[in-house]
């Protein structure tokens, strides 16, 4: 990886933040409390600290894995259609620590009406389910990869 400065992370920063806000589901891989990978999507939203919010349903794989083992990676990709070399695709990974919010807390509210607001009715319904959880995560570690040979540490602190 490439150590950048300053300026660099900073003219670099407005090309991941665009990625991330173009994409309104984002790639998730888990871990088994055994290890065994486990990779999936959800749709998405993001506080203003940076903070990806994702509810989701204890039926699916990635849910059951996250109550166990509290992290996971995500992924934000250019698509297929919009990337000239296949091999090189401008991409934004990011290691996240993770912790479920209980239903009586404010965060769960507030989040769920901001899923809701973007992703609509269905989230209303899901509400009501009890199997599903909402969990926030929390970038600690990332990198930004612009294609060959531009991969770049993301100053989670700062930029996201």
């Amino acid at each position: 990886m490439s150590e950048i400065s300053r300026q660099e992370q900073e003219d670099i920063s407005p090309r991941y933040d665009e990625l991330i806000a173009a994409q309104q589901t984002l790639l998730l891989s888990t871990a088994s409390a055994s290890g065994v990978p486990d990779i999936s999507y959800a749709p998405f939203v993001r506080d203003h600290a940076g903070v990806f919010y994702i509810y989701v349903s204890e039926l699916a794989a990635h849910t059951v894995n996250l109550l166990k083992n509290p992290q996971a990676s995500l992924l934000f990709i250019r698509s297929e259609s919009e990337t000239r070399n296949l091999f090189a695709r401008e991409r934004v990974v990011l290691t996240c620590s993770v912790r479920e919010i209980s239903r009586d807390d404010a965060v769960h509210s507030e989040q769920l009406q901001a899923l809701q607001d973007k992703f609509g009715e269905v989230v209303g319904v899901l509400r009501a389910l009890p199997d599903f959880h909402l969990f926030a995560l929390r970038p600690v570690a990332g990198r930004y990869v612009a294609g060959f040979g531009k991969a770049f540490d993301v100053n989670v602190n700062d930029s996201l």
